[in-house]
């Protein structure tokens, strides 16, 4: 075959494959998901993304891709996709609810499963942002997934592990209810680093105290979660990710 005859088969190729992928609302280039399971009562699932089973057992509390610093991600094509969970091994019976997922390409997201096993809850879809903070600052975000937090959101302070009296200090996040996620919040890096304060919205009483290993140009995500089991409360222990370290 002439050098034409094949540069041009390899032409009417791609152009097929163009139409294919745009038919299936499929843009170009890849996007890249991280899975949570935060459904406190729900059993080790399989997680597929549009049919493509990515993660295998993901139990309460897991994080696929497992963390790792800077953080994991799964890539998946870009446009509209779904995301389900099966029992293991299972690929008939889809645990509700289905998520609906719009990617783009070129772009990291989290995927937070939420709410109780076989409820109707979508799963959370935030956008990642890792890329590094302005020299001398690190950033934090707040993702709330516990069932049990406050009616009315918690609040969160941010601030130097001595300083355990709120009493003089303002949160840096207010009223994050239940399926919220905050934006990053940017500090200053402070040798002794920080402890995250949480409080039910308006109270200066501390639901939760973690203090993160952070360094200068650091991103760390926190979950709020509840116990395992269900309606078993908020969890004092949030998950840590240390996005960017």
């Amino acid at each position: 075959m002439s050098r034409f005859l094949k540069a041009l088969t390899l032409a009417l190729a791609l152009s097929a494959l163009s139409i294919f992928t745009t038919s299936c609302g499929v843009t170009n280039g890849t996007a890249q998901v991280r899975v949570i399971n935060a459904i406190p009562d729900s059993k080790p699932e399989d997680i597929y993304v549009s049919g493509t089973r990515i993660a295998s057992s993901l139990p309460f509390g897991g994080v696929y891709p497992a963390p790792t610093t800077p953080a994991a991600y799964q890539p998946v094509f870009s446009g509209n996709a779904t995301i389900q969970g099966f029992a293991p091994g299972d690929t008939t019976n889809p645990i509700s609810p289905i998520g609906t997922l719009s990617l783009n390409g070129s772009t990291q997201y989290t995927v937070v499963a939420v709410g109780l096993e076989f409820n109707d809850s979508p799963p959370l879809l935030l956008t990642d942002n890792n890329m590094a903070p302005t020299s001398g600052n690190m950033e934090f975000r707040i993702v709330n997934a516990s069932l049990s937090s406050p009616v009315g959101g918690v609040d969160v302070y941010i601030v130097p592990p001595a300083d355990t009296d709120l009493t003089n200090f303002t949160p840096q996040i207010s009223g994050l209810g239940n399926g919220q996620a905050s934006g990053y919040q940017s500090l200053n890096f402070i040798s002794s680093g920080y402890a995250v304060i949480v409080t039910a919205n308006l109270s200066k009483t501390a639901l939760i105290k973690q203090s993160p290993t952070s360094q200068s140009g650091s991103i760390t995500t926190l979950v709020l979660v509840d116990n395992p089991g269900g309606n078993n409360g908020m969890s004092q222990t949030p998950l840590v990710l240390q996005d960017l370290n």
